[in-house]
């Protein structure tokens, strides 16, 4: 196991009827940015919820968060802040709006371009504090320091991370996610999926906890997201479902062990280029660069195949290949599709999106040996056609 410090400084608050604590988390004294996205907060009740509980605090609304959150919009949020001296954040809603929560908590401490925080790796040196209350069970963003955010004008989609912008609480109350559609419950249950595998299917050091945990979350998603999807007010389902994902990108099993990320590397080009949800892309890239990269990860996949598929029989290629295969049979069950052409992406496409990510990498490639470079994300999307 390699060496590790962590600190997770972010209070949950889990269950049913916790929104109505919001009050001993705030003082009166604070002056809240309440962001939210399209308004489906306002016909479920939560927003209901969010205001009664803070019916005497000093509130100002910004609605609008985009599911790909864009840099565009978060300034018009940050020159709100700014104007109106706002001194606090609370994020109403998925990974998308805590993820874009961050980026103007950190941007409206700055006075450059908060962008640069991402494309320069300028040091987040202070933040508005953050709160969330959680309504989609996704990303992890509510318990990590990380946000993905889409910048339009150059169709980009990227990410940072800083310790400055931990959120200070998040509500997790499972009945927030009740009213959520279909495809976004399957879309979740990837995503968490993905990053579990991104933490986990690299190579051994010795740390079986982690990897006990990591298996632990998978079969949670395997076992809990179809019930989810089965009987959308599953109380129980859905509580598993929202710890899981909470759990699967808080940190925890991350420490001391490699990790891999190039199946998100990948994933956000789709994105970018295509409006491809977040999870699906995961999808379709994840069986390729297994497929790709299984002799590097033979004895991860061989730990993967048998823990979490059961499969011990036949020849070590035979039981990989037969876990890849059950990968995709779960994601398709979820139905979410697993082919580029799926997503009207055509072939000719994937020489586009290697050229983009091997200008922005440079020398430096994705994966966890940084030996993921263009050929190698040509061959890897390739499976996907």
């Amino acid at each position: 196991m390699y060496n590790f410090q962590f600190k997770n400084p972010t209070k949950i608050l889990f269950g049913k009827g916790q929104i109505a604590n919001l009050p001993k988390e705030l003082s009166k004294d604070q002056k809240i940015l309440l962001l939210y996205g399209g308004g489906s907060i306002k016909k479920n009740g939560v927003y209901t919820q969010v205001m009664q509980a803070l019916s005497d605090y000093d509130i100002t609304e910004f609605g609008g968060i985009e599911a790909n959150p864009r840099y565009e919009t978060c300034l018009k949020a940050i020159e709100l802040i700014k104007q109106k001296k706002l001194t606090f954040i609370l994020a109403v809603g998925g990974g998308s709006v805590i993820d874009a929560t961050k980026f103007i908590a950190a941007g409206a401490e700055m006075s450059e371009d908060p962008w640069k925080i991402i494309t320069e790796g300028l040091p987040v040196k202070k933040a508005l504090p953050i709160g969330s209350v959680l309504t989609l069970s996704a990303t992890g963003s509510e318990m990590n320091s990380f946000a993905v955010i889409t910048k339009e004008a150059t169709q980009e989609k990227l990410s940072f991370g800083s310790a400055k912008v931990y959120p200070q609480f998040s509500i997790l109350d499972p009945e927030t996610t009740f009213s959520l559609p279909k495809r976004q419950i399957a879309n979740g249950i990837v995503d968490a999926f993905s990053h579990v595998m991104e933490q986990y299917m690299t190579y051994p050091v010795n740390a079986p906890l982690q990897d006990r945990f990591a298996e632990g979350i998978l079969l949670t998603l395997i076992e809990e997201g179809p019930k989810t999807l089965a009987n959308p007010e599953d109380y129980d389902s859905r509580a598993n479902m929202m710890w899981a994902c909470t759990m699967a990108l808080n940190g925890l099993i991350g420490v001391g062990v490699p990790q891999d990320w190039a199946t998100h590397g990948i994933g956000h080009e789709l994105t970018a280029l295509f409006e491809i949800d977040h999870a699906r892309t995961l999808a379709v890239v994840m069986p390729g660069l297994l497929t790709h990269k299984s002799e590097q990860k033979k004895e991860k996949l061989l730990q993967y195949a048998s823990r979490i598929w059961n499969l011990n029989e036949g020849n070590d290629e035979e039981r990989i290949q037969n876990a890849i295969k059950r990968t995709v049979e779960f994601f398709e069950s979820l139905e979410v599709k697993t082919k580029l052409a799926d997503y009207d992406v055509r072939p000719e496409a994937i020489s586009e999106i290697a050229n983009r990510l091997d200008k922005r990498l440079g020398n430096v490639g994705l994966g966890e040996h940084r030996d993921i470079k263009k050929q190698d994300i040509t061959k890897i999307l390739e499976h996907a056609l």
